[in-house]
């Protein structure tokens, strides 16, 4: 479908744009104002004029990004960029995520951001708002995508700890510093006894979640142990660029799992030569993704990012007016990135 010029969010080289707000949303190169739907690093990139983002984001940008120039808004709360009238809604992605509401020309656009329906006790559920066009992520877009329950999860992340402890096993988890291991530490609080050991990258997030009063299961510092120390038996989380590094050393024995949507598909598995893959997403599934477009209401469907092509065609042919914005999120590799990340691990 052609741009029109009525349309309030449009595509361009910088990012996502509304033309009556003179704004961008969550743009990939630097812009005089952005509006941030959550803190991946995907998402949330350095060298913006100004910051539009929700107070519980703000921590997390002063973590990836240092000292902005940030406006930080409560959910719900209506605020003028321009023309445009703009409030952030709760998104269900990690916490402090939203969704942007754009009213102006008689029009409501939401863009989505990345969102997720699923229970999560890190961050505000989602809720769906109503609209006459509805950019909606598609990250994990195939029907081959449906999430189990995450409660039942963390239960099989605590047997395979155990069953790694029989063996004199290590049980290293690899997950996203932001978002994906604080939702993890949080579902196994009450299920397992025993703290989890965290790689440095991993506790700074854990901090900031644990300085916004989130619950999670007690950690402690790797890098806090004594070298010699034997680790057999307790979970370790860290992020996936520690996979095959020299941090991984100082485990004598160890099974490696993967947390992700991704391990859905076994062949994924594979590709991560890991022994286990726990199905834990901070996305929609389809049955989600299918769900939250009818709840918006919208007449017109926007996909960006993932698997669009699917989602797109699927709904055409189902009569609703569907297309895609081909975007630059969804990159793994800056899922995790800021400046702390890169430094090497105290004692590594």
């Amino acid at each position: 479908m052609p741009e029109s010029p009525d349309d309030l969010v449009v595509l361009r080289p910088e990012g996502l744009y509304c033309p009556p707000g003179d704004f961008h949303i969550d743009p990939w190169r630097p812009v005089p104002r952005a509006v941030i739907t959550h803190g991946h690093g995907d998402h949330a990139r350095g060298g913006m004029g100004e910051y539009h983002c929700t107070r519980e984001s703000l921590p997390i940008l002063r973590w990836r990004l240092g000292e902005q120039v940030v406006h930080a808004h409560g959910y719900g709360e209506a605020f003028s960029i321009g023309r445009a009238r703009v409030s952030l809604h709760p998104a269900g992605h990690v916490l402090g995520s939203a969704q942007v509401r754009i009213e102006a020309d008689g029009q409501v656009w939401v863009a989505s951001g990345d969102y997720k329906r699923q229970p999560d006790p890190t961050c505000a559920p989602f809720e769906p708002v109503r609209c006459d066009t509805f950019i909606t992520e598609a990250t994990f877009g195939l029907p081959v995508y449906r999430w189990p329950d995450t409660r039942q999860v963390a239960a099989d992340i605590v047997r395979w700890r155990r069953q790694c402890a029989e063996r004199g096993e290590v049980a290293i988890l690899y997950c996203y510093a932001l978002g994906k291991a604080q939702r993890v530490l949080a579902e196994l609080r009450g299920l397992d006894d025993m703290p989890a050991l965290l790689h440095g990258a991993i506790d700074a997030g854990v901090q900031v979640y644990r300085q916004a009063g989130i619950a999670m299961l007690d950690t402690e510092r790797v890098s806090d142990l004594p070298r010699n120390e034997d680790c057999a038996g307790r979970l370790v989380i860290a992020p996936p660029s520690a996979a095959g590094s020299a941090w991984l050393r100082r485990f004598r024995r160890a099974q490696h799992g993967f947390a992700s949507g991704w391990m859905r598909i076994r062949g994924n598995r594979r590709r991560r030569n890991v022994d286990r893959g726990f199905v834990v997403s901070d996305h929609a599934d389809w049955p989600d993704l299918l769900r939250t477009i009818a709840d918006t209401g919208a007449r017109r469907i926007i996909a960006t990012h993932g698997n669009t092509d699917a989602l797109v065609r699927h709904l055409c042919e189902q009569g609703v007016a569907a297309e895609s914005f081909h975007t630059g999120y969804g990159d793994e590799s800056l899922q995790d990135a800021t400046p702390a990340d890169a430094a090497p691990e105290p004692g590594a």
